[in-house]
């Protein structure tokens, strides 16, 4: 266990956080994000829990920093695989944001526990500075999704990012339910339907889902004036 002094300089306390947030990055992929305690990442670092809150204020706090981070490395991912595309499709763009998230159990994991538990235990400012960095993040990728598939609105970009996370996170916690439950899952046929392979499951619903959002753009985009006309009229008279 390393032996820290206290961090007099600025440029020492830069080091102490960059130990802890390593020291959270690793116990957390081993172990999961909710098996962490404060004390246990302390250990980690030779640190006592009290002297830990002099670097962060609670535990929720590195891990929404390991969030933050996690959304960064993804995203330069993510947009360098969507850039190699030779033709972007939609199973093709789904199926580099499923391989991506997939590659990153730990961001999976964030993912999830981010709006449960980690940005209801932090500082206002704390959870500020997360989503501004996910916000530029969103901004970017959507900037790529949509040079490749531009019948797509900037709501269809994020919609999409949304979906995405949200069901990686969700599911990934599905696929990895504790050595136990896994086993009971193996041992009996009928519970064959709980073990999920995250990749596959969310690469088929977004391609289901940007199929299904081209197709009704392309639709609405080549629908007579005659028709939209009548749906004008239409739309008026139920209001009466």
């Amino acid at each position: 266990m390393p032996d820290f002094q206290r961090a007099r300089s600025a440029a020492a306390k830069q080091r102490r956080e960059s130990a802890i947030l390593d020291a959270a990055r690793a116990l957390g992929a081993e172990r999961g994000i909710r098996q962490i305690t404060l004390a246990d990442i302390g250990a980690a670092v030779g640190l006592h829990k009290s002297a830990m809150l002099r670097y962060f204020e609670t535990r929720e706090e590195i891990f929404l920093r390991l969030t933050a981070d996690g959304w960064r490395e993804w995203s330069a991912a993510l947009r360098a695989g969507l850039e190699e595309l030779q033709t972007p499709t939609p199973a093709a763009v789904a199926g580099v944001f499923a391989s991506t998230l997939a590659a990153r159990g730990l961001f999976c994991d964030l993912l999830a526990q981010a709006p449960l538990n980690l940005e209801r235990h932090v500082s206002l400012e704390a959870v500020r500075a997360f989503k501004l960095v996910t916000l530029a993040e969103v901004d970017a990728i959507v900037t790529v999704v949509r040079r490749l598939l531009p019948m797509l609105t900037e709501r269809d970009g994020v919609d999409l990012i949304a979906a995405a996370t949200a069901m990686s996170g969700a599911f990934w916690q599905m696929a990895t339910p504790g050595p136990e439950v896994a086993a009971l899952y193996r041992s009996d046929p009928r519970l064959a339907h709980a073990v999920v392979d995250v990749e596959p499951r969310v690469a088929r619903l977004l391609e289901a889902m940007l199929t299904g959002t081209l197709e009704g753009g392309e639709a609405a985009r080549y629908r007579s004036p005659r028709a939209r006309t009548g749906d004008s009229t239409r739309s008026a008279m139920e209001r009466r």
